[in-house]
Formats: structure tokens, sequence, C-alpha cells
């Protein structure tokens, strides 16, 4: 780990080759076109963020969407070029297995990625299906094979649970497949599949996933990703000792980082950005000199806090012990671990009800910087 203070850089790529209708992201399907002026105006945003902003060595970088590996890789490449970067950073992209051949592996090493996400959902067809995705439980196995064989030691495998369709077999095959890989992930994101307004999903009552349904397998997960290894990094996060996301914990630790792109959210110091949604505006307004900035807001020292036991309240980290109440209704959410509470497997199902009984006022003395790591 760098002795550097943490800063991240977040790149939006939001490109798809298809819409999953599940997805309520700014991503688009029909904008292929502007790639290389999109990739262009990324690099000139980062260019004046280093002279205008002071912008420090990122410690992490992370190459979202979208789909990243929708991107040529040398417009990725071009990119990250234009990123100042430590030593030692973490650099992760976003790909999905169909997009994961040896050449464009070949040249993210080149440029110094030194993290793939795999976005493997499931590895059931109907599940993939139902899900909007493209790949095969075949196409998994080769771009782990591949992922392997390009030396990326450090990779996440991205799955989803509640599809339509999909049963606790089905679940439980798509976990066992991603165990049973020939060098499986050492990070897995496992995420409760959720209904976002105004997608098509959202439009079909009669696929959406049942609560308790995903209540038990949730708890399935956590149970047989633990005996296989793998810590609880986050909610919806599992990893295997040294292999914890470097940038996600940046997040949680309400650290600082700047995105770039359209969409791109940033932080410094309390105060929060956000680029214009659509890559067609970002593009005219860099292209213009002026800034893509779409809105800002300026935190207090009480949302700031409030935001930092938020986030550490979804880490093993948990919060102090003043911060939530001594409440029967909390039985069986949290624990007491060395002076703080720390959600149950359990609470993590309900971790935004708890979140709803944090102490804000309590805990004035203990700033986010002196929140302890989360792993």
């Amino acid at each position: 780990m760098t002795d550097s203070h943490p800063f991240g850089v977040y790149v939006h790529v939001p490109f798809c080759r298809f819409r999953c209708d599940y997805c309520a992201f700014a991503t688009y399907t029909d904008r292929d076109h502007l790639m290389e002026s999109y990739a262009a105006a990324c690099v000139t945003e980062l260019r004046r963020a280093r002279s205008d902003e002071g912008m420090p060595a990122a410690t992490s970088v992370f190459f979202g969407g979208g789909t990243p590996s929708r991107l040529r890789a040398e417009l990725l490449a071009e990119i990250l070029a234009a990123i100042p970067r430590t030593v030692d950073a973490e650099v992760t992209v976003e790909c999905n297995p169909e997009d994961a051949s040896a050449a464009r592996l070949a040249t993210y090493r080149a440029a110094g990625v030194t993290r793939i996400s795999l976005g493997v959902q499931s590895t059931v067809a109907h599940v993939l299906d139902g899900l909007g995705r493209r790949h095969g439980a075949e196409q998994v196995v080769e771009a782990a094979a591949a992922v392997a064989e390009a030396g990326f030691s450090s990779w996440n495998a991205d799955l989803i649970m509640g599809g339509a369709g999909e049963d606790d077999a089905d679940w439980e095959r798509s976990l066992d497949d991603v165990l049973g890989l020939a060098a499986p992930p050492p990070h897995i994101s496992a995420y409760l599949l959720t209904v976002e307004p105004g997608t098509p999903l959202a439009a079909s009552p009669d696929r959406h996933p049942d609560d308790d349904v995903q209540a038990a397998r949730y708890e399935r997960t956590d149970a047989v990703l633990g005996r296989a290894g793998y810590g609880w990094e986050e909610i919806s996060n599992w990893s295997r000792p040294g292999h914890e996301c470097r940038h996600n914990g940046l997040y949680w630790d309400q650290g600082d980082y700047r995105g770039i792109g359209s969409a791109a959210h940033s932080h410094r110091a309390g105060r929060r950005w956000w680029n214009v949604r659509t890559p067609d505006r970002y593009v005219a307004l860099i292209g213009e000199g002026r800034p893509g900035t779409a809105g800002e807001e300026v935190l207090t020292g009480r949302q700031r806090l409030f935001d930092a036991l938020a986030l550490r309240l979804r880490t093993p980290a948990g919060v102090p012990e003043s911060a939530l109440p001594d409440d029967p209704d909390l039985s069986g959410l949290v624990d007491r671990a060395e002076g703080r509470w720390v959600l149950t497997v359990r609470g993590r199902l309900l971790a935004n009800s708890v979140t709803r009984r944090l102490v804000v006022g309590a805990d004035e003395r203990e700033p986010a910087g002196t929140i302890p790591p989360y792993a």
C-alpha cells in the first residue's frame, strides 16, 4: 500500500452494446460514434483538473460504466496515460466476458491496468437471458482464463442475484461455477437485483425479485463465501486477504476522488460536484473550453459526519457505540465488537433501516478520518 494520501479517479465510460433492462445508469447504445471525441474530452478534463485544481496523484483509478470494454482498448489507454498515479496505484477496468480477449487484456496490462472486474452476473443461460446479458457460461470460463494468463493476479467477478426465472439452484450453480474456476477470482461482488424507477424491469412487476427469497440467498452466499476463504468487505463485496478493492475502500472511507466523463461524480474536502449526464453535452462543453459540471453541493460538518458513519456502517469497521441507540429494535441487526456496532448478516439486509437510527450529535468528536480501516 502506498504511503500517499488516498485519492481516487473514476472514469465513466457511457457506451454499451445493449442496455440491460434493470439498468438506470447513464449509459447509451447509440453513441458509439462519440467514442474518440469522448476519450479526447476525458483527457482534456484530466489535464485541466491537474493544472486548475491541483489534482494529486491517484492511488486508485476505476473505469466504470456503461461498458468500459466497449471502448477501444487503445483509447482507454490514452485516458489512463493522462492520469497522474502513484507507483503502486490500483487501476481497475470493468469488462464484459465476451470482450476479454487476449489482445485487449494485453493492451490493458501494458497501459498500467492492475485489476479487472468481470461482469459475470450469472452462469445460467435463462437467467442471463432474463438479465439481458449476451454471454454464456463458457465465455465466463474463457474470460477468467484469459485474465489469469494476462497476468492479473487480482480481479473481481460481479454477480447479480434475483434475475427473472432464477431459483435457488440457479444461484447456487452460479456461485459454484465461479468458485470452481481454475483460477477463482480473489474478489467477488454479489448484488441483490434492485428495481430502479423508469427501467423496463420496473414496468414488469411479474419479474420483480421476492425480498424473502433474496434475503435467504444473501445469507447463503455469505456462508458459502466464508467457507471458501472470502471475508466480508462491504455489504455486497467479499475478498480473500490482500485482495480488497482499494478504490471501493476510498468511497467507504469518505475519501477524495475526481470523476471524469459524463455523469461522473467528484468529492473533495466536503464538496461534491457532478458532470452533465449525456456524452453529447459533455463533449460539447469540454470542446468549448467550459467545465462539464452540472451541479455541486457543499456538505456541512454534520452532513459529512452522518455520511461517514453511514458508509462505515456498511463495512466490518462499524460505528462507535454512541452512534446507535441502545434499542431492542436493533437486536439481531448489530453486534458489539471492540466498542463499535457492526452489522450482523441480517443487519446488512436491513442496513438502510439501521442507518436511519444513527445518532450524529453524539459522535462529533470522531471525524471521518479517525474511523478504523475497513479491512
